[in-house]
């Protein structure tokens, strides 16, 4: 993501805000807020350098904030504070704070004196990171409201293993987004949105679902096997898999440890020699007379090429190892029409 022009230097109008602050106000807001350095200390390491309790520590934070936004150079400020709530607007007026942080700046210490300004200023409003959502900073809360219930009903509409297009997803969140004016409801802020949510999510592929979806969140061979067969849309080899995992996520992947994994999940079917199917295309496990005899228990006697085309639709085969199950006098038989059915 392009970073997103601020026309002022956050740590020279840091130092303006705090200028009026005792020395160990100054060195609490500083430390809490990561103003100096990356990392913001915590409320125990502060008091440790004072010896004072985590509490009082809190307490001299909550002054020094309260103090600020008394001061004369906070409201000489005021432009910056409108600068970012625009900013904050034109993305969709609620988003999520390490997306908005990283647009406007690549350093770290930069982005904890805007944190800062977000927090200091009376039009930005936090939603602290929960089950359901990531952290995020709105200025308008009907919009806020609603993203919040529609990501809610959207997460909800999608069975557990459900793959989506973006597109798709985008179209089917907007559908949810209810009260909102038209300026709101456009891809770009739809897209942004679904990033807001910890329930949902993107897989390498582009494709949207269920976080906890294996196809979603993938943990191995076996999960970037079932995305590139999916991609493919048919039967793939083993070997042919091994080299698609390599080519659409730059992951080695030996053949033979492709070939376990594909025998082991539920979700791949072997259909010839070497062959793998995707069980959800309709393809059943079993031998060639498991297949021929469930063709024949679905859709009654057949002739015997009616069979072969059936077979064919479910494994890769020779014509003649269809033939040859088919004379198994044992489980078929074939009466004075020509067409075969279970024998027994």
């Amino acid at each position: 993501m392009s970073n997103k022009q601020i026309s002022f230097k956050p740590k020279q109008v840091t130092k303006r805000l705090l200028n009026d602050l005792q020395e160990r106000a100054h060195e609490v807001i500083t430390g809490r807020f990561g103003l100096q350095e990356d990392d913001r200390k915590t409320l125990e390491t502060i008091g440790e350098k004072y010896g004072i309790t985590r509490e009082r520590v809190r307490q001299i934070e909550n002054a020094a904030l309260i103090a600020i936004r008394k001061s004369d150079s906070y409201r000489k400020e005021k432009e910056i504070f409108d600068e970012l709530e625009a900013m904050i607007h034109n993305m969709g007026a609620i988003v999520s704070e390490e997306d908005f942080l990283t647009s406007i700046a690549k350093d770290k210490v930069a982005q904890n004196h805007v944190h800062f300004y977000l927090v200091l200023g009376d039009a930005f409003s936090k939603h602290k990171e929960d089950e359901h959502f990531k952290a995020r900073w709105s200025v308008k809360h009907e919009v806020a409201e609603s993203v919040h219930i529609a990501l809610k009903n959207l997460y909800g509409s999608l069975s557990d293993d459900e793959l989506v297009t973006e597109p798709d997803m985008v179209n089917r969140f907007i559908s949810h987004l209810k009260d909102l004016s038209s300026e709101y409801k456009n891809e770009e802020l739809a897209k942004r949105w679904l990033y807001l949510s910890k329930g949902i999510s993107r897989n390498p592929l582009g494709e949207w679902g269920k976080s906890t979806s294996s196809s979603v969140k993938t943990r191995g061979v076996k999960d970037f096997a079932y995305l590139v067969m999916r991609k493919h849309g048919s039967p793939m080899h083993f070997r042919e898999v091994a080299k698609a995992i390599e080519a659409t996520f730059g992951k080695k992947t030996h053949v033979a440890t492709c070939h376990n994994e594909l025998i082991k999940d539920s979700r791949f079917v072997l259909v010839g020699r070497g062959m793998y199917a995707l069980r959800e295309w309709g393809y059943k496990s079993g031998v060639v007379r498991e297949v021929i005899k469930d063709i024949l228990k679905k859709d009654g006697p057949l002739a015997k090429d009616d069979i072969i085309d059936k077979v064919l639709k479910e494994r890769y085969l020779k014509r003649n190892t269809i033939l040859v199950n088919l004379q198994n006098a044992k489980y078929f038989k074939k009466n004075k029409n020509g067409l075969y059915s279970l024998a027994g």
